[in-house]
């Protein structure tokens, strides 16, 4: 029987690798944001819709937006990011992130909106109000400007934009504020309207590859995150869930904000009245692909809002902020009360884990500080996590030394009391207490550990801190370390190092008692963590690494010392005669 489970065992391993290689020869390649923009401007740039015209028939996806004929930028730049501002529609065209590069080796800087449905804060869907609409430039300075516009029923409306100095107590560099007032020109009162402001379109890039494209928003109580997949088509599960391409998800309101991201990138939009709901959908930015492939779709949000009635000669305003910048924990945490959840938004989990994951980013990049590289910075972190449950790990590692010294006694107890369970597990128990051996010593480093480990998963795969940070030979910490290939395959070295260390540290450690078929599965293990590890960011693998050899060199000492804690060596050390084991129940 042990054999027959780990031929089975070995099967379905090879098995999992097999599926993987092969989805990943015959899997769609990813297209970069590079050969996304080359392509968008090799093909015929769609026309822009007509000022005042009605709103185009609902689809499935909405389709990315050329600029108008005629239409004039202006800019608005601090140490941190550039802001380009449209005429048509007096809304925010793009923001070019100054500090991060569009791509790997090019000073290029990443553009948030590049390809879009609409300019940020543009009105949508309005008749006579939309990226459609002329507005004209009446005032500009270094840190600010102003649009103007008068549509047809009389109503006069003003944009104004104020761009956050490079550094300042109030604000963030990334922050952008807005307000727009309407006045009521006319001698009658305006209907009550509903407006949509345009949070701006996310794309999806070769690292991310759609899994982190979300709208979101809070309602102070709660963070709701939608993710482009739920706009897709689907097969379900067993049929169950099977549902064609979704037009857009609406979520109720109010909203304390609303937001648009990839991985590590987002627009925040933060009003100073909480928005009225919220509406999400797919935008097709690369025509030239199918529409059955994901890879040419990124993700866009409007938030709603609602404007009364408008008396005669009064006025009303909309106005709040606008992030648009990297997802880093330690700016949208240090926020205003109003702001005070807008880290959720880079998803690190639940209430649990997202403490977890808070408290990691915070220490590494604490640990930054010191240590000028990001590669360093979580080697660093790792060994201070390791000292501080170093005490821990020597209580795990001292209960399972002497787990493996009494398996010949444990074995001739269950041989003794095989028929009589009750006596047999009174027997072990007293048998632990004569060595000071605890069951769940463990295992209690291993629970108080894990919630870290899956912190420091979900922490590492969203820091725009680590997007294209080298180290060693590793071009880009947020993203595989494929150094080369192999008949097509990518050869990722850091899993296969951290495959290997497992392997060793095995070896060292003392074994468990468990039955032959289970320790020969155990060996595999290794094998499973190399498969799940293989194409995440080598980040996570150069903590597990640095964990691992960490534990290996604690084990070797571990291994050359004695313990001097067992009761029944002391015993033994005084030439008395060893603690028996006693028979519960039974006196001599």
């Amino acid at each position: 029987m042990d054999k027959k489970n780990t031929i089975i065992g070995s099967l379905l391993i090879v098995a999992a690798f097999a599926c993987y290689f092969i989805s990943a020869r015959y899997a769609p390649t990813p297209t970069s944001p590079a050969a996304i923009r080359q392509a968008v401007a090799s093909q015929a740039a769609p026309a822009g819709p007509a000022p005042f015209a009605a709103p185009q028939e609902e689809t499935a996806f909405a389709a990315v937006a050329a600029d108008h004929a005629g239409s004039t930028i202006t800019r608005l730049r601090n140490e941190f990011i550039e802001v380009r501002f449209t005429n048509f529609g007096g809304a925010i065209r793009d923001v070019a992130l100054r500090k991060y590069p569009a791509d790997l080796g090019r000073p290029d800087p990443f553009i948030f909106n590049e390809q879009h449905k609409d300019p940020m804060l543009a009105f949508v869907g309005l008749p006579g109000l939309d990226r459609g609409t002329r507005f004209q430039l009446v005032a500009q300075s270094a840190d600010g400007v102003t649009f103007r516009a008068v549509l047809p029923n009389g109503v006069e409306v003003i944009r104004r934009y104020t761009l956050s100095p490079d550094a300042s107590g109030a604000t963030d560099p990334y922050e952008i504020r807005y307000e727009t007032t309407f006045r009521n020109q006319g001698d009658h009162a305006t209907d009550p309207i509903r407006v949509l402001l345009a949070l701006g379109t996310a794309p999806t890039s070769p690292v991310d590859r759609g899994l982190y494209l979300t709208t979101g928003y809070s309602t102070g109580s709660k963070q709701v995150f939608t993710r482009r997949a739920q706009l897709e088509p689907s097969g379900g599960i067993l049929g169950m869930g099977v549902h064609g391409p979704v037009p857009d998800i609406e979520a109720a309101g109010p909203l304390k904000w609303s937001s648009v991201s990839n991985q590590f990138f987002a627009s925040i939009l933060t009003p100073d009245d909480a928005a009225a709901g919220m509406t999400s959908r797919r935008v097709k930015l690369l025509s030239l692909l199918p529409d059955t492939d994901n890879n040419a779709y990124g993700i866009t949000g409007d938030a709603a809002f609602d404007i009364g009635s408008i008396a005669p000669r009064g006025q009303v305003a909309l106005s709040g902020s606008l992030y648009v910048g990297p997802k880093e924990y330690h700016r949208l945490a240090n926020q205003d009360v109003f702001k005070a959840d807008q880290y959720k938004v880079m998803q690190y989990g639940g209430v649990f884990i997202s403490f977890f994951s808070g408290l990691l980013i915070t220490l590494m990049t604490w640990t930054h500080s010191f240590v000028p590289n990001w590669g360093m910075a979580i080697i660093c972190t790792t060994l201070i996590l390791k000292i501080v449950f170093l005490p821990l790990t020597m209580v795990s590692a001292r209960s399972a030394r002497r787990m493996q010294k009494i398996q010949p006694e444990l074995t001739a107890l269950r041989e003794k009391f095989k028929d009589n369970p009750q006596k047999q597990q009174a027997a072990t128990m007293e048998l632990f207490k004569q060595h000071k051996v605890n069951p769940m010593g463990g295992c209690l480093p291993m629970l108080i550990t894990l919630p870290f480990f899956i912190g420091f998963y979900s922490m590492l795969r969203s820091t725009a801190e680590l997007r294209f940070a080298s180290f060693l030979w590793i071009h880009d910490l947020s993203a595989p370390d494929t150094v080369g290939h192999v008949l097509g395959y990518p050869i990722n070295l850091l899993p296969i190092l951290f495959t290997a260390t497992s392997f060793f540290q095995m070896q060292l450690m003392p074994q468990p008692t468990v039955d032959n078929s289970q320790a020969k599965m155990m060996k595999f293990m290794p094998l499973i963590t190399l498969f799940i590890y293989y194409t995440f960011s080598c980040s996570l693998s150069l903590y597990s690494t640095t964990n691992g050899l960490f534990m290996i060199g604690q084990q070797l000492v571990m291994n050359r010392g004695q313990d001097v804690g067992d009761p029944a060596d002391k015993a033994k050390a005084k030439g008395g005669k060893p603690m028996r084991n006693v028979t519960p129940g039974k006196r001599k």
